[in-house]
This record gives structure tokens, sequence and C-alpha cells, in this order.
């Protein structure tokens, strides 16, 4: 008899063994199948905090988080939550591919997004959790709001701070306050990727999953990886947009742990797919990608436009009235016209009512005729300055025609139609002398030989003596 126990026991023990281990494999394989159901304890958990949070606290927009930090001075304070809110986003970013580490960003809408929070915990392979559009609520008591590193600019949430001689920075969430503070539901959106160019990102966007057009890689990386094995941590390659006569470009940053670093750069022309971030002092803004598969560059690489017509005034005398070849100078009301002026070196055309005597002064000047027929997808542009005050009024419209015959008569009796630029009496009318760019005016809608107008509105003894300064006209196209 005591022997058949003690076989039993060895029977028990190897049975208890084997419903383990087959435990272990279930387990195993439901990560590794990328199926996010939690098991079932911990999932009632879960839903039980979140139900909980959600009928005895408030819920906040991530626009008001971000209020809650405040800097004092150079020095930086975490602010720390005492009232029970929350508040819900979704997750932009994953660590899948390891080019996140401990780190994911929550944006506050899966489709056109205005902004995102970084949250930092001692957690890897939070994309296992915290997958990219998973709907997650985060309980924001007895969490703390600030910087991951001093001046970076990205708001962040963490469990901690630490302060050094530079101020309070804020510390990864740990594994409690993860189970109790950062809490999803069953919903998982569909990210829509913010479709912007370089130049329309600003800090607002960190942490929103954007998509760039017409992008490629600089010219000078065929033949590279995504990640320079020269590099210890990081690798930054340059991207580029044709942005008519040059270049806009921004910077792709790939960690030395990312899955995909080996991967040669395509080197054709398409769109990109990541994450808005920082550089890691916060200095400048990267993009990161989620994974190599977000990347779609097969198309025909862009090629900068040309110069069409260009006028600098370079060779302008100063104090005559403007008379360069090609140009038309009409004074349509009054006695002035446009004028060259040249300014510690620099030409420029210059129509100003100031102490005239006319009570109306409009001035025409007419570029010469551009054949549009010959070209695509053309661009104007041009740099405009003022000087005296604009006292609603404008000072300076620009036109264009395609029916003007080229003379001074029959500038009455074209048809001119209005283009929007950049007025720098708009930015700053406190601001003078300063030239602003125009902006990339879109032209190619137009066909046949156009001409460009500047046309000047003022008066001597009106008060509407504002002075209006061109230069750097220019036209190009492909």
């Amino acid at each position: 008899q005591i022997i058949n126990n003690k076989a039993m026991n060895r029977t028990n023990k190897f049975l208890t063994l084997i419903l383990a281990l087959v435990a272990s494999v279930a387990i195993t394989s439901c990560v590794q199948d990328d199926d996010y159901t939690v098991p079932t304890s911990l999932g009632n958990e879960e839903n039980e905090a979140l139900t909980k949070m959600l009928a005895n606290s408030t819920e906040v927009d991530l626009a008001y988080v971000k209020e809650l930090y405040v800097e004092n001075g150079s020095s930086t304070v975490p602010f720390y939550v005492e009232n029970d809110v929350y508040v819900k986003g979704y997750v932009s970013s994953s660590d899948k591919s390891g080019n996140f580490f401990k780190e994911f960003y929550l944006q506050d809408s899966p489709s056109d997004p205005t902004g995102a929070l970084k949250i930092i915990l001692e957690q890897v392979d939070t994309y296992n959790q915290y997958n990219q559009g998973r709907e997650v609520y985060i309980n924001l008591k007895g969490l703390y709001i600030g910087e991951e590193r001093v001046g970076n600019g990205i708001t962040t949430i963490g469990g901690g701070t630490e302060f050094d001689q530079y101020g309070g920075t804020v510390t990864r969430l740990n594994t409690n306050q993860i189970r109790t503070n950062l809490l999803r539901s069953d919903v998982t959106e569909l990210i829509t990727p913010l479709v912007v160019t370089f130049s329309e990102l600003t800090d607002d966007h960190v942490g929103v999953f954007v998509q760039v057009n017409g992008v490629e890689f600089a010219d000078n990386l065929a033949g590279e990886r995504y990640f320079d094995a020269l590099q210890v941590y990081d690798t930054q390659r340059t991207m580029q947009v044709c942005n008519g006569f040059g270049y806009s470009v921004l910077q792709l940053e790939t960690s030395s742990f990312a899955s995909f670093k080996e991967h040669l750069l395509p080197t054709g022309n398409g769109s990109i797919k990541a994450v808005v971030n920082k550089t890691y002092d916060g200095s400048t803004r990267i993009l990161a990608l989620n994974d190599v598969a977000d990347v779609d560059m097969e198309g025909a690489r862009c090629s900068l436009a040309e110069t069409i017509i260009q006028e600098s005034f370079d060779d302008a005398e100063n104090n005559t009235n403007l008379d360069n070849p090609g140009w038309l100078n009409i004074a349509e009301e009054g006695s002035r016209v446009w004028r060259e002026k040249v300014y510690n070196g620099n030409g420029y055309a210059e129509f100003g009512a100031f102490g005239a005597s006319d009570a109306s002064n409009i001035g025409w000047l007419i570029s010469p005729g551009i054949d549009l027929d010959a070209y695509e997808g053309e661009i104007l542009s041009f740099q405009t300055a003022h000087a005296y005050p604009v006292d609603n009024h404008d000072a300076l419209e620009v036109y264009i025609s395609t029916d003007f015959d080229g003379t001074a008569a029959g500038a009455a009796n074209a048809t001119w139609e209005v283009l929007d630029f950049t007025k720098s009496y708009e930015l700053d009318s406190d601001t003078w002398n300063t030239f602003v760019d125009s902006g990339q005016i879109d032209l190619s809608a137009y066909t046949g030989t156009a001409y460009i107008a500047f046309v000047y509105t003022g008066g001597g003894t009106t008060g509407d003596t504002t002075t209006i300064r061109m230069d750097n006209f220019a036209i190009y196209g492909q």
C-alpha cells in the first residue's frame, strides 16, 4: 500500500508538471500569434478597474493635461496629480520592431488628431498589451506630468520624479502603476495617419502618427542602410521632398535595436508613415518608424524645378523710376510710379505715397510675359516689405492675367485674377523694412502667356501712405 501511495504521488506530480507545461505553451502561443487577449482573471480585474474609474473620475482632454505641467524659470517641476481625473487616447506607436523602448505615445483621436502624450513605463514589448490603435485610459491620480529629460519639450506621463541641478524629470511607471493606472478598453481603432508636409510639423505633432507624401531619401544615401554600423545608439537619415526650386528635409531616426536596421534604404520616391518624435536632447523634430512596412518609396524620384524668369533688381539705380527691360511701370492714378531703390547694396522695387500731394495713388508694375505652356507645375515666389503704418487698407495686391496684350493701354481691358500671398504688414504691422517670403504661389492651373502685376494703392492726402518694397521675383517650373 505504501508503495502504491508513493507511485500515485509521483504520478500526480508528473501530471501537474505536464499541465503546467501545457498552460505555458498555450500562453506563449497566444502572444506569438499576436492575440492581445489577456488571461480572464487579469481581464476581469482590468475591466472592473476601468468601470470603477469611469464612474468615479472626471475625464480631461489631452490639452488640459499638457497645461498642468508648468515650467518655473529655467527649472522644471513635474506636476503631481491629486484629483480623480483621467485622460483617454489611442496608441500611435509600437515597439514591436524595437524602434521604441519602454515607452508609447497616445494621440487624442484615431483620425485627425490634435496632439499626443508620451507614457514611459518599466515594461518591454508593450505592443502585446498596448497595440497600435488600442483605446487606453490613464488614471492620472497619483502620477506625474512632466518631461523625461529637462527641456526636451515632450509632455510625458510618469510614475515618479528625479531632480538634479537642471530640474525635475518624471520616471517610468512601475509594475503596480501600470496595472492600476493604464487601463485598456476592448476597442482597437484603425489609426489613420495625419497627412502633413515637413514644413507643417510643429511640436504639437510630437507623438502623432503621420504620413508624408512625395518623399525620398537624400541622393547621397543610395546603398546605405537604415542604421549606420559605426553608430552606437541611433542613426539619422535625411529625407527630402522636392519643393519647387529646392528641397524641404527632415531626419528619420532609427534605433540600433530596430529589427529592420540592416534593411537597405529605398532609392525611389513615395510615402512614409511614422511617428513624430524628437532627438534625445529634444532639440530637433524627427520621424521614427513603427515598422519598415510603413515605407513605400517605389516611384520615380522627383526633380527640382528650373528657373523660368527671375528678377532680383540687382542693377537698380537708387531713386530712379523703375525701367527694367520687359517690365511695365504704369501710374493709373496720381503722378507716382514704382521706383528703383538700393539699401546696403541690395536693389529692390518700391512704391510709397508718403509725402504725395495726390488724393489717390495707384501704381502698376507688370512683369514680362511668361509662356506657361512650355512648363508644368509653375510656382511664383517673391518677397515684400513695408514701412509706415497700414491702417485698415490693403496697400498691395498681386494679380495674374493670361489675356493681357503686354501694352500699357491694354492693362485696363485685361482680365486680372487676384493671387493670394503672405503680406508683410499682415504678419506684424510694427515690423518695418523686413522682407517676408510670399510663399509658393501655384500657377499650374493657368495656360498661355501670363503676366504678373503688382498693384499699389494709397494716397498722400488720405493718410494711406504705406511704402511697399518688392524683391526676388521668380517663377519656376518643370
